[in-house]
């Protein structure tokens, strides 16, 4: 990946990160602005493949993200975020982005469920939202901590997680291509 995309890739998730925790909000000027950013000059660099594998990269990253919207498990500037990222990155390398934020975001999710010691009724949730799931119900019609609009729920600054995941794929990158 040029220096140029993993600069602004990591100069995005960075003030993600930095405004989620502040306000619990990713603004729109961010992902916007990485959207465009992303688009335009995986098109320069690229030419027509890397214009392409920019829109798909978004489409992808807005696609898997926007699943766990609609089912209120992740906020609206979360799923831009990644569709951002996604235009910076392309669809392979989002992909491993998505695996070290899934990983990342465990971590972070477990620390703080033990410190307000609510692990044992989230894992109980979990068990909820496997159940709704596979009867095709959106797990937060029926249980309130499902959802991630609903102040009884533990939210997680998940710009964090993102910024973690995008942070190790460049420093495993970094490694591989020394």
């Amino acid at each position: 990946m040029p220096w140029t995309l993993t600069l602004i890739l990591l100069v995005v998730v960075a003030i993600a990160a930095f405004t989620d925790i502040k306000t619990r909000r990713i603004p729109n000027w961010l992902v916007l602005s990485g959207l465009v950013l992303g688009i335009a000059l995986n098109w320069f660099l690229f030419g027509w493949s890397g214009l392409k594998s920019s829109l798909l990269g978004m489409a992808v990253g807005f696609g898997i993200y926007f699943v766990f919207y609609l089912l209120h498990a992740m906020s609206a500037g979360d799923v831009k975020l990644m569709a951002a990222i996604g235009s910076l990155v392309g669809p392979q390398y989002w992909l491993a982005i998505f695996f070290f934020t899934a990983i990342g975001g465990g971590i972070i999710a477990v620390v703080l469920l033990l410190a307000k010691g609510r692990f044992r009724r989230t894992v109980f949730n979990i068990g909820i939202a496997v159940q709704e799931l596979r009867r095709f119900r959106a797990p937060y019609l029926e249980h309130e901590e499902l959802d991630v609009r609903s102040g009884k729920a533990l939210r997680l600054p998940h710009g964090v997680a993102i910024a973690l995941g995008s942070i190790c794929f460049v420093f495993i990158q970094y490694l591989q291509f020394r």
